[in-house]
């Protein structure tokens, strides 16, 4: 492994004012493709995530304080920084994540687009001038800091799910405290630690504390955080907003998806079988914006179940690090016996394997199935595994209404050999986001992303949203004298 940044301070260590032993013991991060040690990973426990908040809340009001332009220069070292080390958090994410190599690159750039588009943050107007109902008063509506966010990070895409949050709500005058999924530490926290430190960003400001629940739990709870941002399963999202409402702080939810392909009688189906692929089996499937649900009219839908199961069948699988491979393992065993317990009872309720349907270790096969009903627990969960259900409708409003037929609300394709068909179409799905002529996985740092329903609350991410999120309006009126009043 190249750790040019990483050294060897971090091992066993978390970052809070420095590389410190934590209160939670130690834990090994594992190759998932192997079962190899990467290394050991510090843990911390509550009195960890107290000790720095309060350190965090010490290091805030200097740093909020600090000239607009001279934030943006630190945020704008940061990608100077990671641009000189790619690879290494590219290869982290391949041994740690189980990424290809395509997937880690991609996954780097957009941590690079956010920390760019986070730089352009700080010298942007921050207020209005207000009218007034009074002669001789000013009146100021401005945004100010928030001052501590907590961010909790899930191990799929750890890089770019943490960067999000961490880099606006930095750049916007506030410290940040960042509990990354242990099974990915080093790439979701401990490689951003040290990235930080190498760029100058000013200690105190930034903490990683990777843990389970425990840390997870006090940084939701905290009365020092003044928001959370979460990202992760809808089940613990919810722990997550019920533990933040008790203190009243702002809570970002971004969760799950059970996510609509559809794809229409006009479509191009050489192209919709890609986007079909490359929704269900980027990353194993293991994202929240996976295409989970490939609705397909029935006029087109044989053709389009043949391409799309050779295609899966072209999909070769296996360790990524040392193999020319297009899908890498599965995270753990628990996601494994997952994916496998769905493609179980979808195929006992009566659907067909088109293709894949079984693995070797935590490697599943690209896997196709045919047949599949509203009923089956593949159209009604969300796999988080590299599965295309194939759902047959009569028409584009029966496709409506079972793309709709779900409790998660994140993102919908379309795919028709008519803009205007596909846009008309997308302003009957209840989603956060749709894309015509494309499939389900698609992200910009500068647009707005976030789901409803079991998805999360709304569109969260985005520097259209950065303001919003990490600042909070404080209205500001001046007299320069002071009057009496009646009583």
């Amino acid at each position: 492994m190249s750790n040019t940044l990483l050294g060897t301070d971090w091992n066993g260590q978390i970052y809070s004012g420095g590389w410190r032993t934590g209160g939670g013991g130690t834990t090994t991060t594992v190759e998932p493709a192997t079962g190899a040690s990467l290394g050991e990973i510090g843990l911390a426990n509550a009195a960890d995530v107290d000790d720095a908040v309060a350190r965090a809340r010490a290091a805030q009001p200097a740093w909020a304080a600090t000239p607009g332009h001279e934030r943006a220069a630190v945020i704008r070292e940061v990608a100077k920084v990671l641009e000189a080390h790619r690879g290494e958090f590219e290869e982290w994410l391949i041994r740690e994540g189980g990424s290809v190599p395509g997937k880690a690159a991609f996954e780097v750039g957009l941590v690079l687009s956010e920390l760019w588009e986070a730089a352009a943050l700080p010298t942007q107007p921050y207020g209005h001038l207000l009218p007034t109902s009074e002669a001789g008063r000013s009146s100021v509506g401005r945004r100010v800091p928030i001052g501590v966010v907590g961010v909790i990070s899930p191990w799929n895409f750890p890089q770019i799910l943490s960067i999000r949050a961490v880099a606006p709500a930095l750049a916007l005058g506030n410290a940040v405290v960042l509990k990354p999924d242990v099974q990915t530490a080093v790439s979701g926290g401990v490689l951003f630690a040290r990235l930080f430190e190498e760029a100058g960003v000013p200690e105190g400001l930034f903490h990683v504390l990777p843990g389970d629940a425990e840390p997870g739990a006090a940084v939701a709870e905290h009365p020092g955080i003044g928001m959370v941002s979460f990202t992760g399963s809808t089940a613990v999202g919810r722990k997550v907003g019920e533990a933040a409402g008790r203190t009243l702080k702002r809570v970002s939810l971004e969760l799950g998806g059970n996510n609509a392909l559809i794809v229409l009688d006009d479509a191009d189906l050489e192209a919709a079988s890609s986007a079909g692929a490359w929704g269900s089996f980027l990353h194993q499937g293991q994202v929240c914006m996976t295409a989970g649900r490939h609705i397909v009219l029935e006029s087109v839908a044989d053709e389009y179940l043949d391409r799309l199961a050779a295609r899966a069948k072209n999909l070769p699988v296996g360790n990524p690090f040392t193999e020319q491979v297009a899908l890498g393992p599965l995270i753990n065993e628990t996601q494994l016996k997952n994916v496998d317990r769905i493609v179980s009872e979808t195929v006992a309720a009566g659907a067909e394997v088109r293709a894949g349907g079984k693995h070797r270790e935590l490697f599943y096969e690209p896997t196709v199935l045919a047949g599949v009903t509203s009923s089956m627990a593949a159209f009604r969960e969300e796999i988080f595994g590299p599965v295309a259900p194939v759902v047959v409708v009569r028409d584009e409003h029966e496709a409506v209404a079972v793309a709709n037929d779900t409790e998660y609300g994140l993102v919908a394709a379309i795919q028709t050999g008519s803009a205007d068909r596909g846009r008309h179409l997308a302003d009957r799905l209840t989603t956060g986001i749709v894309h015509v002529n494309d499939q389900t996985l698609n992200n910009d740092a500068y647009a707005p992303f976030g789901g409803t329903g079991a998805s999360g609350n709304g569109a969260r991410f985005g520097t259209q949203s950065s303001w919003d999120e990490f600042t909070q309006w404080q209205w500001l009126t001046v007299r320069d004298h002071a009057h009496t009043f009646p009583f």
